[in-house]
């Protein structure tokens, strides 16, 4: 049995004292090798210390990049990583497809909205899916990477839509309705952390309503994905959150819809992304990947695939 030593993603960033998207960015070049164990990523600590001290390491054809420089060129022809940042479900569904498509290998980093849009900035990310609602505009997503994507040409493509809105206690004993129960002495939020989509939809919202953050009984609580909120519902350290309704009947909570956010991917519009362009507008397309999506529940799949915004 094989004892040798391996990593998260977390505890490379850790050690590496960099963000997780950039570690992911390391091995989508290949100057980190890495494994899978079912939906995580893991690195072996030999191959982590090679990284560090500069040296090539050597691997297994087929399971990591080759160490010869024409063995990594047909690696990158043939096994081309791409970066997916999100933290939906039916991102694992597009995924799949396009590694059905190609010669690609996709990988998922589980970042929020607002930073996986930083890290396609910096160039770490090949496709971005976001959820950013502008309280001025009504408009989702768009006045958000125009502001951020300054001197990119990009395309946002709709993937699905879904509802969002508070996810609380079965019943809603509570009687949670409206942004403004949220100012309630006895209403405890947990709140997600900053940058996520959820979060912003939260921010807006109590700017238009003229509600102060210090109003908010539970504020600066802070979970980092809409399951994380959920199970702290359940067990009765929040009264609400902010979720999407797929999640909250996972967990066998109420939801009480408020706003239909649209759930849209950004890809950088340049000669090397053109391929994966194409095979993801190619896959939004298709019947299966709808159908699977369907199956789901609680996504509306109408919009997928259209064009949102398309930068010239």
């Amino acid at each position: 049995m094989n004892n040798e030593i391996s990593y998260t993603v977390e505890e490379v960033a850790t050690l590496l004292k960099v963000s997780k998207l950039t570690v992911y960015d390391l091995i989508k070049k290949g100057k980190i090798p890495s494994f899978k164990v079912g939906r995580q990523m893991r690195v072996n600590a030999k191959d982590l210390d090679s990284f560090i001290s500069g040296k090539q390491a050597v691997h297994l054809a087929g399971r990591h990049p080759s160490s010869t420089n024409n063995k990594q060129k047909h690696q990158k022809e043939n096994n081309q990583h791409i970066l997916i940042s999100g933290q939906d479900m039916v991102l694992d569904i597009l995924g799949k497809h396009i590694e059905k498509k190609g010669n690609y290998k996709a990988l998922r980093t589980y970042e929020g909205s607002l930073n996986s849009l930083l890290s396609m900035y910096k160039g770490e990310c090949d496709i971005v899916s976001l959820h950013m609602f502008d309280g001025d505009t009504g408009e989702y997503n768009v006045p958000f990477v125009r502001k951020i994507l300054i001197g990119f040409q990009y395309t946002i493509l709709n993937l699905v839509s879904r509802k969002a809105g508070f996810m609380v206690q079965k019943g809603n004993p509570q009687h949670i309705t409206t942004w403004n129960d949220l100012k309630k002495k006895n209403i405890r939020l947990m709140n997600r952390e900053i940058g996520s989509g959820a979060r912003i939809l939260l921010e807006e919202q109590l700017r238009i309503n003229h509600i102060p953050h210090s109003e908010i009984l539970g504020y600066e609580n802070i979970e980092t994905s809409h399951l994380s909120v959920a199970s702290s519902i359940v067990s009765g350290k929040a009264d609400v959150g902010i979720g999407i309704e797929k999640v909250a009947k996972m967990v066998g909570l109420d939801f009480i819809p408020l706003i239909t956010e649209r759930y849209d991917l950004v890809m950088i519009n340049n000669q090397q992304n053109q391929e994966i362009i194409e095979i993801v507008e190619g896959i939004l397309r298709t019947a299966s990947l709808k159908e699977e999506i369907q199956a789901l529940g609680d996504y509306d799949v109408s919009q997928t695939g259209q064009v949102v915004y398309k930068s010239s």
